[in-house]
């Protein structure tokens, strides 16, 4: 059974530097709504410049899933699935409007589709201590060889390094019977659970790019060295160096003398320009999305070009909010 709900929810999805949190936030104010962020990194505390998280100006309206949790604790699309729902079923019995911001593809399809997550996506599963102890002592390579022993389909689709992803295929399959493969080759024909209408920002690459590396500058410039020292004062060396925390992990190195700290700032504009690139494939592959040309990074003619857009294919219900006192 479909989440029951007065108004559709409305996503705004992108690459990072697209603009969507702008957007979100701005459409989101002209329909008195309220911003859920569907973004991986965004949940921690204190991880603030690094993930490029909106502050407090220039949200202009309640925002949901920011600062949810400590860096280094464990947070799975599962969870946000959960957490997403229950807001999205809170923002509509007070009458307001959900506008679900996405950069983590997995994150709004949890929170969206009717996506049954095996045991082995859980947090806490005793499996993964057991793993993650092997992995501690033997390295990602062996670790990956054991994976490819007993479920070498799966193994295929996990880079060795993804060590994360790697332990969730021993989950599922230990706890569930299921390969990792399996499950991820039956994500294309799940169906959606909530209502949604969806909306991408489409940047020309060149222009991105141009984005991308103006707002690695940005960070420096807004103080991103002095929060990730700040983070390791306070112990969170292990999150500051994870596998997805680019722009956090390159400075460590650089505090830790192993490159230049302009060398870190090359590296997190590449490794940004390649997860955009990713983020970019992910969405391609979704029919439901209506793009947008967000060459022009303007949040209120995009707001006013959702409105629009909105209109003309029937959701008078969202519509008529604008402008509502």
């Amino acid at each position: 059974m479909a989440l029951d709900l007065t108004y559709p929810v409305i996503v705004v999805v992108g690459p990072t530097a697209s603009g969507k949190s702008g957007v979100a936030a701005e459409f989101a104010r002209r329909v008195h709504g309220e911003v859920v962020s569907a973004d991986s990194m965004q949940v921690y505390r204190g991880m603030d410049i690094g993930t490029g998280k909106i502050t407090p100006d220039e949200q202009l309206v309640t925002h949901h899933g920011l600062d949810i949790c400590n860096p280094g604790e464990a947070y799975s699309a599962s969870r946000f699935q959960e957490y997403a729902r229950a807001c999205f079923a809170d923002i509509d019995a007070r009458g307001s409007l959900s506008v679900l911001a996405g950069g983590t593809g997995f994150y709004v399809r949890a929170a969206i589709d009717d996506y049954d997550f095996a045991s082995g996506e859980q947090v806490g599963n005793p499996v993964r201590d057991k793993w993650q102890a092997y992995y501690d002592e033997n390295g990602a390579d062996a670790l990956w060889n054991r994976l490819h022993e007993v479920d070498p389909k799966s193994a295929d689709i996990i880079h060795p390094n993804n060590v994360k992803r790697v332990i969730r295929a021993f989950e599922m399959l230990e706890l569930d019977g299921k390969g990792y493969a399996q499950v991820h080759a039956g994500l294309a024909s799940i169906g959606q659970f909530v209502p949604a209408v969806f909306f991408g920002l489409a940047v020309t690459p060149d222009l991105l790019v141009q984005r991308i590396e103006r707002r690695v500058d940005a960070m420096f410039d807004a103080g991103l060295v002095a929060e990730v020292e700040g983070l390791l004062e306070q112990g969170f060396e292990s999150a500051c160096t994870a596998r997805d925390a680019i722009g956090y992990k390159e400075v460590v190195a650089a505090l830790r003398g192993e490159i230049t700290m302009d060398e870190a700032r090359e590296q997190i504009k590449t490794a940004t320009r390649r997860y955009a690139k990713r983020q970019r494939s992910w969405w391609r592959k979704d029919s439901r999305i209506i793009w947008l040309d967000a060459d022009d990074p303007n949040p209120q003619k995009l707001a006013d070009e959702i409105l629009k857009t909105l209109s003309d294919k029937g959701y008078t219900d969202v519509v008529c909010r604008y402008g509502r006192q």
